[in-house]
């Protein structure tokens, strides 16, 4: 049973694809506009691209590149649905200006306060130590009216454990009360009136009763959650937000998602969930952090059954390996490649498979292996002058399309060019690679339009893993992917992950091995690991370039 989708792809087209209200709730965690270079985060260009150079407009081109992405979460909530927006005071009341234009004022619902305790004073100020949750209703109250205050958007009231217990030794005389929550007693706790509510479980307070939280610490140095992405945010923050407002089987969505925090509480809590993110190498860690938590089985308390987490799917959008499209069937390749170039209209020409512009377009193999010969140019030559297009229209182009060609095609392509000068009845071919520019030339117009889309249709080869393993010592060995080689141009190694535990189905990185950085942010290529036992062990490594490829090691190692 799948529950989950994490997708790799540019946020804003992925939510322009969804159905409107089809999300419960939605909880947005993006760059803060602190001006910084992004690329440290996973030292990936991607990231870069997506945000550093929308930056150099400033404010306005912040607000501009977040204005869009708010509209849509407005557009896929549900009537009772809500938004939790995450920022800090770099832009936190400018995003309020849009929320409060895209949603309505009167939709507004809270302001949250997240104190956290961090390192790090000045002399010159104040410790900057909080950051913002914007939350807004879908339709929070009546828009008709504008004076029916009754709030229309889910929300679930959480209690909380109280610690304040041995005040009440000191109030036995107080009289309880009650309320819609239940019994209660009133207690003073640092000049504070205080609701203590009490249950079969013991003493609880309400957290719906404040909205500045200061109870959960931010991921430290230290923390089992920690994966190492410079902004994770703890479990426990998405754990009171998922609960307050959804319920199990509601759908969560995330489009920040970076290390998979959100997607990882929503598959716990039972939510289900859609995770996205434009940086390949956040998505891999994401996937290994659900993929980890899926594996593990939870008990039913109410019947003490064992039960499987449900799984996920991942897809990429925009962003393609080529080896993973060569496992298609060839119409089935030749249906994605066609849609990519924007070729629609169907063929009922043989040899021909579509055409765009009335110019008739042919596919080559799904194998980037396999070259496309004089043989192939001169057959499709042959299948244009026999259509109807080509005698009624004197339309004398093809275009044919593959991922390589051999010096023979070129030679037939630019003989039947120069045909041109001494017949009429020529035919004039491209020969266009389905990884080029030219290939990309109608994304290209979106990008004109959208700044995001600049780099969205790329194809991808994975890296050529390389891991060498030396014996340390007792059960520890040294594994290094440091002669790893990007073929991708101008690319580079952006994460390193290992699994010590193989089982030769499914990777699963080894816990503290999924996101290493050296001192100047930098992946770490190697790692060093202890066997707990002598014998053979399969170890696998999942290496990710910049550019969005991925390529897999796996290799045994006798330990003694």
């Amino acid at each position: 049973m799948k529950n989950g989708e994490v997708i790799c792809g540019d946020n804003l087209e992925v939510m322009r694809s969804l159905p409107a209200e089809s999300i419960d709730l939605i909880y947005a965690d993006p760059p803060f506009f602190s001006q910084r270079e992004y690329s440290v985060v996973w030292g990936d260009q991607q990231e870069k691209r997506s945000f550093s150079d929308v930056w150099k407009d400033g404010l306005n081109g912040y607000l501009t590149w977040m204005n869009p992405r708010l509209a849509e979460c407005k557009r896929l909530l549900k009537k009772t649905g809500s938004l939790y927006l995450h920022c800090d005071w770099h832009a936190g009341h400018y995003l309020k200006v849009e929320l409060d234009k895209i949603f309505g004022y009167h939709n507004f619902l809270n302001q949250i306060i997240w104190c956290y305790r961090t390192g790090g004073q000045t002399k010159r100020m104040f410790g900057r130590k909080h950051d913002f949750v914007f939350c807004y209703g879908k339709s929070a109250q009546d828009t008709k009216t504008q004076k029916d205050k009754r709030r229309k958007t889910k929300f679930n009231v959480q209690k909380e454990k109280s610690y304040l217990t041995g005040q009440l030794k000191h109030l036995a005389k107080n009289k309880t009360f009650t309320d819609e929550w239940g019994d209660y007693q009133m207690i003073r706790f640092s000049k504070t009136d205080i609701k203590l509510y009490k249950d079969e479980r013991g003493y609880f307070t309400l957290v719906n009763g404040r909205d500045c939280w200061w109870d959960i610490d931010a991921v430290g140095r230290t923390s089992k959650e920690r994966i190492g992405y410079a902004t994770q945010k703890p479990e426990a923050l998405l754990e009171r937000i998922i609960l307050a407002s959804s319920d199990e089987g509601d759908v969560v969505g995330d489009f920040f998602c970076g290390g998979g925090t959100t997607p990882a509480v929503a598959q716990r809590l039972n939510r289900q969930y859609i995770a996205c993110d434009s940086n390949p190498a956040a998505v891999s860690v994401t996937r290994d952090r659900l993929i980890a938590q899926a594996e593990q089985l939870r008990v039913d308390e109410q019947t003490g059954k064992s039960f499987a987490v449900p799984d996920f799917t991942l897809e990429h959008w925009g962003v393609y390996e080529a080896h993973e499209l060569s496992k298609m069937p060839p119409k089935t390749f030749r249906a994605f490649v066609l849609k990519c170039f924007g070729a629609n209209g169907k063929s009922e020409d043989a040899g021909v498979h579509a055409y765009k512009n009335a110019i008739p377009v042919w596919v080559g193999s799904p194998n980037p292996k396999e070259r496309v010969g004089a043989a192939d140019v001169k057959a499709f030559a042959n299948a244009v002058r026999k259509t109807a297009r080509y005698k009624n229209a004197n339309l004398r182009e093809g275009i044919m399309l593959a991922w390589a060609f051999r010096a023979d095609a070129k030679q037939a392509a630019e003989q039947l060019r120069k045909l041109e000068e001494v017949d009429f009845h020529f035919i004039r071919l491209d020969l266009t690679r389905i990884d080029s520019q030219n290939f990309r030339k109608d994304v290209a117009k979106l990008a004109a339009k959208y700044a995001d889309y600049a780099s969205f249709l790329t194809f991808v080869s994975p890296p050529q893993v390389e891991v060498g393993v030396r014996h340390l010592g007792r059960r520890i060995y040294k594994f290094d992917a440091g002669d790893t080689i990007p073929m991708n141009a101008g690319a580079k190694i952006a994460n390193v992950q290992w699994d010590f535990k193989y089982n030769g189905r499914r990777f699963r990185s080894t816990e503290g091995y999924s996101f290493a950085r050296e001192k100047d942010g930098r992946a770490r290529l190697w790692a060093q690991y202890e066997f707990a036992r002598a014998g053979k062990h399969r170890v696998a490594c999942r290496v990710q370039d910049d550019k969005g490829g991925e390529g897999f090691w796996k290799g045994e190692v006798e330990v003694s």
